[in-house]
């Protein structure tokens, strides 16, 4: 396994992440378990998770994901401080947490508690917004237009970014939280908060985690280059595009179980004939190669400068391996010229 450093904090995490979404709906406490130890054997040291989990999103799994993860930690207190627990503090829109509400300092401190007391430890390595107040180019809002970004009141937005900030930052100094990160946001929201804590001496975002994969590269190469230069790790989520990249949904496929059969409709924007198209042809290189089309996604994803550490998740123990063994390759340049072409030709698949 390998190392990299959290943006410009003094974690040194696993390339790898180990999501948790499925835990609580897909996965029980004793799947869950075995997921860990797992990933843990083998190097990972870094767990994603939220308080809005498990995935699809309802009022009966709230908050189930992090108990299962707290579960584990009230059994295995030995290993918590070299385990590095991210987790998420959830935006307005969902009326069962906070009433729908969005984020402020106030509910931040009322969720940090909250997250505490299910994760069954004292702090939270990495605190994350999970996405931001604003509405931003995410979920299938990527397209021109899709995003009036004009109708937005920067000055309003800024005011409410230094609020959070001051949330944020009593829960540091209470020892709640060691570092605060960002998830679904852009430059301009990077770069306002990194603007705010210098400028107020309050926390520093070190990382953003957004969706990034073969069929959905937005992030690439502007916000990424960002990161770079102002030291934020980027953490890509989804990199295999909900799961579509390993090739189980091919032409309308839906394994029993699998997360494709359990969302809704709309859910689903992901799901059209460009992807399914371009997801067989990245099947065939991978085939080429002799590695799975879930390896070639995340080999592919990992290779990408200014990438910390990719978020991954799994529903059985095999498939964490496979998609674990994918990060000890190492892509040629006859791969990487393969994928280039088919990505060519689907450049923006959804």
């Amino acid at each position: 396994m390998h190392y990299s450093k959290l943006g410009s904090s003094d974690l040194l995490v696993s390339r790898v992440c180990l999501g948790s979404m499925t835990w609580g709906l897909q996965n029980d406490q004793q799947q869950a378990n075995a997921q860990i130890d797992s990933a843990l054997a083998q190097g990972i040291n870094f767990i994603d998770t939220a308080e809005m989990y498990a995935v699809p999103p309802t009022p009966d799994t709230y908050g189930k994901t992090e108990s299962i993860i707290g579960n584990w930690l009230n059994q295995n207190p030995a290993k918590r401080d070299k385990t590095y627990i991210a987790t998420k503090i959830a935006g307005a829109g969902l009326p069962w947490i906070r009433g729908g509400a969005p984020i402020t300092g106030k509910t931040v401190i009322e969720a940090v508690e909250a997250s505490l007391n299910r994760l069954q430890t004292d702090y939270i390595d990495l605190y994350q917004l999970h996405w931001p107040n604003r509405t931003s180019p995410h979920f299938g809002k990527h397209w021109p237009n899709k995003v009036r970004f004009s109708d937005e009141d920067s000055e309003t937005h800024t005011q409410g970014m230094l609020d959070i900030l001051e949330g944020l930052d009593k829960c540091v100094k209470a020892g709640k939280i060691r570092h605060c990160g960002l998830s679904d946001d852009t430059p301009w929201g990077i770069n306002t908060f990194l603007k705010l804590s210098d400028k107020y001496n309050l926390p520093r975002m070190v990382s953003i985690q957004n969706e990034f994969n073969l069929l959905h590269n937005k992030d690439w190469p502007y916000l990424i280059e960002n990161c770079i230069h102002e030291n934020i790790a980027y953490l890509p989520w989804s990199p295999l595009a909900a799961g579509v990249l390993s090739g189980k949904y091919i032409d309308g496929a839906r394994p029993h179980g699998s997360r494709w059969s359990i969302s809704k409709q709309n859910q689903l924007f992901r799901d059209t004939q460009m992807t399914n198209d371009a997801v067989k042809q990245y099947v065939e290189v991978a085939k080429k190669y002799d590695i799975t089309p879930a390896q070639l996604a995340l080999v592919w994803c990992d290779q990408i400068d200014g990438v910390t550490s990719t978020i991954i998740g799994a529903t059985t123990l095999d498939q964490l391996d496979e998609n674990i063994k994918a990060f000890d390759l190492i892509l040629s340049n006859e791969m990487i010229a393969d994928v280039n072409m088919v990505m060519k030709k689907f450049p923006v698949a959804f």
